[in-house]
């Protein structure tokens, strides 16, 4: 939905585990329109795969949610030569 927020967008997948961060991308910073994806980052990766196949395709106020694996942030994390972590997006 063009209105959730960033606190709804976490309140939605705190079920799947302990959110570290979640952030609703917008047009022109806080206060612009939604652009209907968002950011969800999880304390561990386990939590991060529940969320994918939990609540892919589940309706968040109103509308069904696509819910992947940050690939960017995984190219990154294996650049680094790091590993874990994860994430799930949301609209």
């Amino acid at each position: 939905s063009w209105k959730t927020s960033w606190q709804g967008l976490k309140d939605h997948f705190r079920q799947c585990g302990t959110v570290v961060y979640a952030d609703v991308m917008r047009d022109g910073g806080n206060n612009g329109r939604s652009r209907g994806c968002g950011i969800v980052e999880f304390e561990t990766a386990e939590e991060a795969a529940s969320a994918i196949n939990t609540l892919n395709d589940v309706e968040l106020d109103g509308r069904p949610i696509f819910v992947r694996e940050d690939r960017e942030d995984r190219d990154l994390q294996e650049a680094e030569g790091g590993g874990g972590g994860g994430g799930g997006g949301g609209s």
